[in-house]
């Protein structure tokens, strides 16, 4: 289990500019439907973008603190990172 605090936080450590929806699929705190919008995923294939964020939450996925994740990512025009 993890918050939301907590998962978005792991999330912009890699994107620090990050903007994070997050939708709790099971009311259990670990299946997660993410909306992700961030300047790093601008000119990146879709799969780069994800692998950015598994990428973040490597740790949480392994411990199981998160167990299962919908991504949808967004490309946004201006990057801070």
């Amino acid at each position: 289990m993890i918050t939301n605090d907590a998962l978005t936080a792991l999330i912009r450590e890699t994107l620090a500019d990050a903007e994070v929806e997050i939708f709790d699929r099971t009311g259990t705190m670990d299946h997660f439907n993410l909306t992700i919008r961030s300047g790093a995923f601008h000119g990146k294939p879709l799969l780069a973008q994800h692998k950015l964020v598994y990428g973040a939450l490597k740790d949480a996925l392994a411990d199981g603190r998160v167990h299962a994740v919908e991504l949808k990512t967004i490309a946004t025009e201006n990057s801070h990172v």
